[in-house]
């Protein structure tokens, strides 16, 4: 999974830079899906449902959440009171109407993001608590090979100094264990779809 610069995810025409001058880009991510064509990102998006979330991460990647959810519960960073609606207003208070009218993507308990909209090439999802409002963004964009291919840009809006603190703390986690461990889950999901729809 290659970290890709920022401009590859500023330069292209997605509706969420209209939601999002107020937060800052901190990664961009592409995930390989060969042979994909222009029309696939719905077929993706389901692929990724069907592989299941972290209850089907590796152990390390399991064992960091649990770390950080224990934290969360301890020092009060994942109260009711810190999260979207509550110290952060929606994105989806943001919408056009015509996001606003588009479907969400679904939403359970056991995914912390929710859905801010869904369409044919991008989606949002959004998180926040005590360290950060942050946003998920899933573009499907044609690679160098021609296919086409997924790609995620992390946007935060860190709360104060403490937020700033928290991610930086966070960085090298993402970097070496939970990212690699994305990238082979989503890949593994694309490639199996792929041969499923084969046989």
């Amino acid at each position: 999974m290659p970290r890709l610069a920022e401009t590859t995810y500023t330069e292209q025409p997605w509706r969420i830079h209209d939601l999002t001058s107020d937060f800052s880009v901190e990664d961009v991510w592409s995930f390989r899906t060969p042979g994909a064509g222009p029309n696939d990102f719905p077929a993706m998006l389901e692929a990724m449902r069907t592989a299941g979330g972290l209850a089907k991460q590796p152990l390390p990647v399991k064992f960091l959440f649990a770390v950080r959810w224990k934290l969360g519960a301890i020092l009060g960073w994942d109260k009711p009171s810190t999260g979207v609606g509550k110290r952060v207003a929606s994105l989806r208070d943001r919408l056009p109407s015509d996001l606003r009218d588009a479907p969400r993507g679904p939403d359970n308990d056991s995914m912390p993001l929710k859905a801010v909209y869904e369409l044919d090439m991008e989606c949002a999802r959004e998180l926040a608590n005590k360290t950060v409002h942050t946003v998920m963004h899933l573009g499907w964009v044609q690679g160098a090979g021609g296919d086409y291919e997924l790609r995620m840009a992390v946007l935060v809006k860190p709360n104060g100094w403490f937020g700033r603190l928290y991610m930086a703390t966070i960085a090298p986690f993402r970097y070496l264990i939970v990212y690699p461990a994305m990238t082979r889950s989503w890949e593994r999901a694309w490639r199996e779809r792929n041969h499923a729809e084969a046989e």
